[in-house]
């Protein structure tokens, strides 16, 4: 049985950079500041296990708490799975990781450290930064949350009425930043993804991945702008679009509105499968310290006017969109609500 004293450590592992938060026994959350470090991940994999190790024990640190108190440890790693706990080949991390049996070498270094077992969770980073945002956004009421980041990568997830990831039986539900994008509605070709489909994946069409040919068919129609004639590289130029699309720059708030109008597309296909209450749009577009709340604004209308057509009338009346609130706090917050979830539901 869980005390007043005992906390919940989530990992968030990136593809660069791996991020640690907890809660408590209640579900609040311990700190609002996360512990920061390198995932390392060029180093192989007992680089990457020894700074999760260390990302928890700088937290615990931070925060004047000690391992006696992790009553249990969830980890938020990019898919697919071979199977529960064991690495197939992802598009973000070396190819060499496939196969990686990560929860097994991370159960026993959680518990070299403690003394002890720590029950370990682990899951795609996506679903779990979407169990920390439906926990924020419908309180104490019972909903269907899909959750939809878009960064480097689209991060998704469904999280049901009880607060649990929608997992899949292969460990592959709600990888759906690799469905189809309906490519006639958008006027495009079929983008290149690094999962190596070729029949347009959406996240090629929404996240920063997809942006250089985005900027490739979209600068054809401003043969004057800058950009058409900069010597800088496409990384440079890709990434001076979203501060240009805050100054109101036509060429770059042409390429947001098209990935606005993809992921509603994306959210009424979500939407006839899953019918949630909620949309939980996440990523750095909606983040109040990278955008305007013009932009922000402009954004998320585009996917609520891009979704409406499609759904279903009384989806039309009862769904939200609403932006996430948690940024890059949600999937460390979202890994140890789901290791608190876990040990409750094992306890009932």
């Amino acid at each position: 049985m869980s005390t007043s004293s005992d906390i919940y450590i989530g990992t968030d592992s990136g593809a660069t950079t791996s991020k640690t938060g907890g809660v408590r026994a209640d579900g609040s959350i311990l700190s609002m500041k996360l512990r920061q470090s390198s995932t390392n991940s060029q180093a192989g994999t007992a680089a990457v296990i020894k700074g999760w190790v260390e990302g928890v024990e700088g937290f615990l640190a931070d925060n004047q708490l000690s391992w006696s108190q992790v009553r249990g440890v969830g980890l938020a790693i990019p898919g697919p799975y071979q199977r529960y706990g064991v690495l197939d080949r992802s598009a973000n991390l070396p190819p060499a990781f496939a196969g990686w049996d990560f929860h097994a070498e991370y159960s026993q270094a959680l518990a070299a450290k403690a003394g002890r077992t720590i029950p370990l969770i682990a899951g795609n980073d996506g679903n779990y930064g979407g169990v920390a945002e439906a926990a924020r956004v419908r309180g104490n009421r019972k909903a269907g949350v899909v959750m939809l980041a878009p960064g480097s990568g689209l991060g998704c997830a469904y999280v049901d009425p009880n607060g649990l990831p929608l997992d899949g039986d292969n460990f592959a539900g709600m990888e759906a930043g690799h469905m189809p994008v309906p490519l006639h509605l958008l006027g495009l070709r079929p983008y290149k993804c690094g999962c190596g489909r070729d029949w347009g994946c959406i996240e090629a069409y929404t996240t920063i991945s997809g942006l250089p040919q985005l900027l490739e068919d979209v600068i054809k129609k401003h043969p004057d702008h800058e950009l058409a004639t900069s010597s800088a590289s496409t990384k440079e130029k890709v990434l001076s679009l979203r501060t240009r699309a805050q100054k109101g720059d036509a060429l770059a708030l042409e390429i947001f509105d098209l990935q606005a109008k993809a992921l509603g597309l994306h959210v009424a296909s979500l939407a006839m499968a899953l019918d949630p209450e909620y949309f939980v749009i996440g990523g750095g577009l909606i983040d109040p310290e990278a955008t305007t709340e013009a932009f922000r604004t402009r954004y998320l209308g585009l996917i609520r006017d891009s979704a409406q057509p499609y759904l279903f009338p009384a989806q039309r009346k009862n769904i939200k969109i609403v932006p996430a609130t948690l940024g890059e706090l949600s999937q460390a917050i979202g890994a140890a609500l789901v290791a608190l979830y876990t040990e409750k539901t094992k306890a009932a």
